[in-house]
């Protein structure tokens, strides 16, 4: 057969079409529209491509966001994702929400932008702490996301539960059209910022942070050791003043079976055209190379020899 073929198109269009043919193609799992995951995915999927040499490919998928993402590698409908640096720990070790899929054999590829609870109100808003979102409906950003993973964290320590609210289980891109036209009476989302759905609400709305009462940060920091605060300057979104939120580390993970060589050549894509990878997006500004060398969980053995050669 491969010798009519040849006969047919000729031995360099063979070439050719057998080169395509063992193109490695790798899906990355990003999370809803509207936050900062999938156009995260976009731009390492565009440098990847352009970079990573012609036998690999990278495509970004829409996800549940970063608690479904380590499921998906484990199921195999993605080959790499992003996720974040608590629930990459929780993967490996079976636990939390990866109690049912059991230890998930994961490796770091690298360290990302921070992801930041936007807890957000229309400016006139009575909504004015956490407490306050009792009775209220709130987007809480789609079921398998992170967002939903942050709530559920955060109402404990305000003695509430999930039943206190009216929770709107939407992509963030919904969840801040639903804010605008008063179908929900706050919008919350876990993402880089700035995020899209927020900026796209910002611009036909005056909109708010929600605050935390006096020591509840503090609280919540001391609960869980990967969470960190953060400040958002006023003028990312053009609210009143600043917010103080609560965030955590993102990162870029594999699973460990994936070929050590092609973590490799997809590390050294993102790393060696960072400013590339910056230009195009804006929370790429955020990657510190070097945090990649203190991740929650190991490198993969491709990211560790990438790191190993600088």
């Amino acid at each position: 057969m491969l010798t009519s073929l040849k006969c047919f198109f000729g031995a360099a269009a063979i070439a050719t079409l057998s080169s395509t043919a063992i193109a490695e193609e790798l899906r990355i799992g990003t999370a809803s529209l509207g936050g900062a995951f999938y156009p995260m995915g976009q731009s390492i999927s565009n440098v990847v491509n352009s970079h990573a040499g012609n036998d690999i490919s990278m495509v970004p998928v829409v996800t549940g966001g970063s608690v479904q993402n380590p499921n998906l590698i484990a199921t195999g409908e993605v080959e790499i994702a992003i996720t974040n640096n608590n629930l990459a720990v929780l993967a490996i070790g079976g636990k939390g929400p990866y109690t049912a899929a059991g230890p998930i054999d994961l490796g770091a590829v690298a360290a990302l932008h921070p992801s930041v609870l936007h807890m957000v109100v229309l400016a006139d808003s009575d909504i004015q702490t956490f407490e306050d979102l009792a009775g209220k409906r709130v987007a809480v950003g789609p079921a398998g996301g992170g967002t939903l993973g942050f709530v559920n964290f955060l109402l404990p320590l305000h003695d509430m539960s999930i039943d206190d609210i009216t929770p709107s289980f939407v992509s963030y891109s919904d969840g801040f059209s639903q804010l605008t036209d008063g179908t929900v009476d706050a919008a919350l989302a876990l993402s880089g910022y700035p995020a899209g759905a927020v900026m796209q609400a910002s611009a036909g709305a005056d909109l708010r942070f929600i605050s935390f009462s006096d020591g509840k940060l503090d609280e919540a920091l001391e609960a869980n050791g990967a969470y960190v605060a953060v400040e958002i300057d006023a003028d990312v979104y053009d609210t009143p003043e600043s917010g103080m939120v609560i965030g955590v580390n993102n990162m870029l993970v594999a699973p460990n079976s994936l070929d050590a060589d092609t973590v490799e050549a997809v590390t050294r894509a993102i790393f060696d055209n960072l400013e590339e990878l910056q230009a195009e997006n804006a929370n790429a500004r955020q990657i510190d190379p070097a945090m990649s060398l203190n991740l929650a969980i190991p490198l993969h053995a491709g990211a560790q020899a990438y790191f190993d050669a600088q």
